[in-house]
């Protein structure tokens, strides 16, 4: 019996493309997903410069992927990094403090998505105050001279 194409064989030809399509940009564990969780898509976009968002904390994990520019990256525990357009990210949530995402380069705009796994009935985010920052200083990663 002959071999079967299936981009040329039967009544319309289909695609192939999808098999060599995808790039997997990250894979992640998160600790925890929150019951009944309510999934949001943002885009969000800072001027060149911008520090980006004050630490916060979201109730859920989210992972994002920077369309374009650079986003200064840091989150508990771990050390700040760049993110480049290309690169995904994530952060675990729950009680874990976002300090940085902000535009790290000051001549382009900075473009990222995000989704995030809200908890239900919780904000998608919540500022942390400078009394709670002081109490966790030795939950955050040393920081570059």
């Amino acid at each position: 019996m002959p071999d079967i194409d299936p981009a040329t064989d039967g009544p319309t030809p289909r695609s192939v493309a999808w098999q060599t399509a995808v790039t997997v940009l990250q894979e992640a564990a998160p600790p925890f997903i929150p019951a009944g969780a309510h999934v949001m898509t943002l885009v969000v976009e800072y001027p060149p410069g911008d520090p980006g968002t004050p630490p916060h904390r979201h109730s859920g994990p989210a992972f994002g992927f920077v369309v374009e520019g650079e986003m200064l990256l840091e989150v508990e525990g771990d050390p700040e990094r760049v993110v480049r357009a290309g690169e995904a990210f994530w952060e675990p949530g729950g009680d874990v403090i976002h300090y940085q995402d902000g535009n790290n380069r000051d001549d382009v705009p900075l473009r990222f998505t995000v989704t995030m796994l809200c908890e239900p009935g919780q904000p998608m985010l919540t500022l942390v105050d400078e009394q709670e920052l002081a109490q966790r200083t030795d939950r955050r990663a040393p920081r570059p001279s």
